[in-house]
């Protein structure tokens, strides 16, 4: 099988802290981040492309030449005149990681406004990623505008993928982002959340109750992480645990569930085996987490294919 994987949302300066005390430069973000991990993990008959905003500088040229050199589709990105990528700075702590973020002007929250670009897009794509960052960074028009066109997509059978990514601090309210994430949800095929997030934020107190909740919002599956836990895979039929791998040393988070969404979608594509999905996707989360970035380079994650054990 062969296809079209566009992910929409916001790519950002990166500055994490070097050994030396320097900061490092560098780019990433949560849909790209998932974009990255999708393409090293499918196969080159798939295309990748990201859907974004970018401005006119040389720090947005510096970045659509990055993507494009990860083998990952420009096509899509908008360049508006005038504006700038967003920025993030990582804080490390015993490998557990805070986010410091410099994003008010970024190009990318005008990456909706553009409708029928936005169409053309998702028109032309088999899979469409977002997330609950990228609803969060657009105005009420804009994401009405998203909503929109994710309905038809998968009204006509498209397959919508949506990791709600709760981060409160990007809402104007607790009611706006419970609202925008719900609808989010109804615009999907699979949710793909993390358990923390939800318990903390909708106040869920199982994992079958946040699965119990994006069902009934229509969502088709719901694949629930849960860091150390494992994953539980949600449908109509029944509810199954993935164990996670153990890690001997975590080295940097950052990554984590993005790289577990992109490994998850890439191996569910191929034979739509969703549990052989999360445990080929455990491997290649554990591998990120004990490698200091959000990327971690194809050659260094030595992709195998990954058995689930027998029950």
């Amino acid at each position: 099988m062969s296809g079209r994987f566009l992910s929409i949302g916001e790519c950002m300066v990166e500055l994490s802290q070097a050994k030396d005390g320097h900061l490092r430069k560098g780019f990433a973000g949560d849909t790209f981040n998932t974009a990255w991990y999708a393409r090293a993990c499918l196969t080159d008959d798939w295309t990748v492309d990201y859907f974004t905003a970018l401005g006119d500088d040389a720090m947005s040229d510096e970045m659509s030449a990055f993507i494009a050199k990860a083998g990952i589709g420009t096509q899509y990105i908008r360049r508006i005149r005038g504006k700038t990528p967003g920025l993030y700075m990582i804080n490390l702590k015993d490998g557990e990681r805070s986010f410091s973020y410099w994003r008010d002007s970024s190009a990318a929250r005008q990456l909706a406004a553009d409708g029928d670009r936005l169409r053309e897009a998702i028109e032309a794509s088999d899979v469409i990623y977002f997330s609950g960052i990228t609803l969060a960074i657009l105005s009420h028009e804009d994401a009405e505008t998203l909503f929109s066109e994710l309905r038809r997509a998968k009204a006509i059978g498209k397959l919508v993928v949506f990791d709600p990514n709760l981060r409160p601090r990007l809402w104007s309210s607790f009611d706006a982002m419970h609202t925008t994430i719900s609808e989010g949800a109804r615009t999907s095929t699979i949710v793909m959340p993390s358990f923390d997030d939800e318990a903390s934020h909708f106040g869920d107190d199982s994992i079958s109750a946040t699965i119990h909740r994006y069902r009934a919002l229509g969502a088709r599956m719901v694949v629930v992480k849960n860091g150390a836990e494992g994953a539980t895979i949600g449908t109509a039929d029944d509810e199954t645990l993935v164990p996670a791998v153990k890690v001997a040393k975590i080295v940097d988070t950052t990554s984590a569930g993005d790289s577990f969404n992109g490994a998850f979608l890439a191996e569910y594509l191929k034979a739509h085996d969703a549990v052989a999905a999360a445990h080929f996707a455990a491997v290649v989360a554990a591998k990120v987490i004990g490698e200091h970035g959000a990327l971690i380079a194809p050659e260094k994650l030595k992709l195998e294919k990954v058995t689930a054990p027998k029950a």
